[in-house]
């Protein structure tokens, strides 16, 4: 994640840097193309004689600026004009604010490089309490100038994995040896505070080409002028870097702000950094790593309680808006706070336990159809699910039926014809159930148990049911005549019961069941029991015939014993209105 995380906190500091204003006490003098091509017929192509760098040395530093820093190598002496080296030397020998870069060459030649006790001085390195006397070191300072005058420093921008550059060197230690940055050198001698590190992360002000900045070409033009055009005080009290900024020069970096940035603008960076006592900050890893745990835990106890997915979703989504709200504010603030990683985390986290938590909807979901396409009509099974399905005490009305005279016509039928029959009869059955709004809740042998009032509420259960009980009767007439059985005893018997009963899925954790238990259930049982003892095809309780509300015509039966009830309970025959 370290490469996007990057990628994240660079938009973020190049947002904040393009809201603040570069010191304008840094002013940056640019070789740009228009230098190269002003001065080709005076000094000839790049690299310039060093002559014409001592004259600008003199226009800037009558203007007695605080600080001349060349960003330019001066290594190796010029075998043909060794005149010019020297009359630039005799200017730098003038102005001690002079400063120039120190080449580092690789570590791995440092072995038949200078000892480093023998140049310390002349080069401003520092010893530690460890230092090696006999430490080596590969570094090249500006050869043309004379060992007094190296004021120099390295460098080293040095750049992240990913290619991106966002520290600046502050020191680089050899064998116990420290070896100044250019930066930290110009800093010490101006007397600003060097933090103890090798390096500094860069706080960026501006975008590129924000530096306050003159062309090379102009203002050497200016000091050769009698009646110069610019103010006689431009640099006064001003840090002046003078260093190359065109393309052809190959002084180009990749940073936070730019995929070619000036490498002058960088070393001014460092040098503001420093002088204003600014520099960008990791936070503790701990943080991002406590914000992912927290995420995670907060996520799983919400996944855990059953909290609605799209509500933690829109909780994350608040979350990680805050949190890049927060992650900004604190570049702002010169403090980075990688978050992506943590953010990633919780997002991944959010989408697996989401998926599960669907699936296993979607798996329960598909069980519950399954399930109570047995007991209700299909269309209703939906609705059901989207209210959810709860066990609890309702008012239903229970309604069982009961094939009378089955045996005698089964006796002359194989058992395959028997099933048949007995499947066909059912499903004649169950449709008139369904028609009428009920819920099949079992086959109990040759025996139909159906209630009204659960799952769904229904205020006309007792009602329905009824109207369910004489249309099964009809169903009943319709079947014989297709058996051709219509002269045989074979009939049912209807008994119905209205009151509380405890409705849910009930059962063992391995297998439930959605039915309804109770009293009511067990007497709506006993009264199509008591159908045959009466020879009624239907009978109802009181409670049944007084919900119906006038909806039929009711013929009393008398009063029945009941098995278990010590009163006994008087039964109605119901019929439609004539």
């Amino acid at each position: 994640m370290r490469p996007l995380e990057n990628r994240l906190l660079d938009s973020m500091v190049r947002a904040q840097a393009a809201e603040l204003e570069p010191d304008p006490d840094i002013v940056l003098v640019n070789i740009d193309e228009n230098s190269l091509v002003s001065m080709e017929k005076e000094a000839g192509r790049w690299p310039w004689p060093r002559v014409v760098h001592a004259e600008l040395l003199e226009g800037l530093a009558a203007q007695k600026p605080r600080a001349i820093v060349f960003d330019i190598m001066f290594t190796e002496p010029d075998q043909f004009r060794p005149q010019d080296d020297a009359a630039f030397a005799e200017t730098v020998a003038q102005h001690r604010n002079t400063y120039f870069p120190l080449l580092r060459l690789p570590p791995d030649r440092d072995a038949k490089g200078a000892r480093i006790a023998e140049v310390a001085g002349a080069l401003g390195f520092t010893k530690t309490a460890g230092a090696d006397a006999e430490a080596r070191v590969a570094v090249v300072p500006p050869l043309i100038l004379p060992p007094e005058q190296w004021r120099v420093g390295l460098i080293s921008f040095t750049e992240d994995a990913d290619g991106v550059g966002r520290r600046y060197l502050l020191r680089e230690t050899v064998g116990g040896w420290h070896i100044p940055s250019l930066p930290a050198r110009v800093a010490v001698d101006l007397g600003y505070p060097i933090p103890d590190a090798d390096d500094l992360v860069l706080a960026w002000r501006g975008t590129k080409n924000a530096f306050p900045r003159v062309s090379y070409s102009d203002l050497y033009e200016d000091f050769k002028r009698s009646a110069r055009k610019r103010p006689a005080d431009e640099f006064t009290g001003r840090i002046v870097i003078i260093g190359t900024a065109a393309t052809g020069l190959h002084d180009q970096r990749v940073t936070p702000i730019d995929s070619l940035h000036p490498g002058a603008e960088i070393l001014g960076t460092a040098i503001e950094n420093l002088k204003n006592g600014r520099a960008m900050h990791y936070a503790s890893p701990l943080v991002p790593a406590g914000t992912g745990v927290a995420l995670l835990l907060l996520l799983y106890l919400a996944f855990r309680r059953g909290v609605d997915a799209r509500a933690t979703g829109a909780t994350l989504a608040v979350v990680t808006a805050s949190l890049l709200a927060g992650q900004y504010l604190l570049v702002g603030r010169l403090v980075l706070l990688p978050l992506l990683a943590p953010l990633a985390a919780g997002w991944t986290f959010y989408a697996a336990a989401g998926l599960a938590e669907y699936l296993r909807e979607r798996r329960a979901r598909q069980e519950a159809v399954s399930m109570f396409s047995r007991f209700v009509n299909p269309h209703v099974v939906a609705q059901l699910l989207d209210r959810g399905i709860e066990t609890s005490r309702r008012d239903v009305t229970l309604l069982f039926s009961d094939i009378r005279g089955f045996t005698t016509l089964s006796e002359t039928r194989s058992p395959e014809e028997v099933v048949a029959l007995i499947n066909r009869y059912f499903s004649l059955q169950v449709d008139v159930v369904w028609r009428n709004g009920g819920t099949l809740d079992k086959y109990i042998g040759d025996c139909i148990m159906a209630m009204w009032g659960a799952p769904l509420d229904d205020a006309n259960h007792a009602r329905n049911a009824v109207a369910c009980a004489l249309d099964m009767a009809d169903t009943l007439q319709d079947f014989k005549r297709e058996l051709g059985a219509e002269h045989l005893e074979f009939d049912v018997g209807i008994g119905l019961h209205s009151g509380p009963a405890v409705v849910g899925l009930i059962g063992s954790e391995k297998r439930r069941e959605y039915t309804a238990i109770g009293d009511t259930v067990n007497l709506a049982s006993r009264i199509e029991g008591l159908t045959k003892d009466a020879k009624r095809r239907i009978l109802v309780s009181r409670e049944t015939m007084q919900l119906c509300a006038g909806a039929f015509d009711f013929v009393s039966c008398g009063t029945f014993p009941v098995k278990g009830r010590a009163q006994p309970v008087e039964l109605f025959e119901p019929r439609r209105k004539t």
